[in-house]
């Protein structure tokens, strides 16, 4: 299933973090999934939230660089293997994975969240 990913580039310094997150709280806007990717002077993070379009207009009123970005919310059985089976389908079919985390869903699942070169062909490769 698509979903809008809240991307947000953010500078590599103390307390940035801890700042979006605050904003994010302050509208009462949950988050699902988080991952942050940082380099020497910048970082991406990246959220699954449960207001995307509030989540962005939040952070970009406080200065951050705040996007949406589609991405692939993909529910797999909570079980050994089952990434490398939904990555294995991805692969085959010529697609290349930009980047993968992960999102543990209720009951005895998991959802992972995929950004690919091409969302709608791996969206019909796995069925998702």
């Amino acid at each position: 299933m698509l979903v809008n990913q809240l991307s947000v580039f953010m500078e590599n310094k103390e307390g940035r973090l801890e700042q979006a997150l605050q904003i994010l709280a302050e509208g009462n806007i949950n988050i699902n999934s988080l991952s942050l990717a940082e380099a020497t002077d910048y970082g991406m993070l990246r959220m699954i939230v449960s207001d995307p379009e509030a989540g962005k207009a939040a952070l970009k009123a406080k200065g951050f660089m705040a996007q949406l970005t589609p991405v692939l919310a993909v529910d797999v059985a909570d079980e050994v293997g089952q990434l490398q089976i939904v990555l294995t389908k991805i692969k085959k079919a010529g697609i290349n994975i930009e980047y993968v985390y992960s999102m543990k869903a209720g009951g005895d699942g998991a959802t992972i969240i995929i950004r690919t070169s091409d969302l709608e062909k791996t969206e019909e490769v796995l069925g998702a």
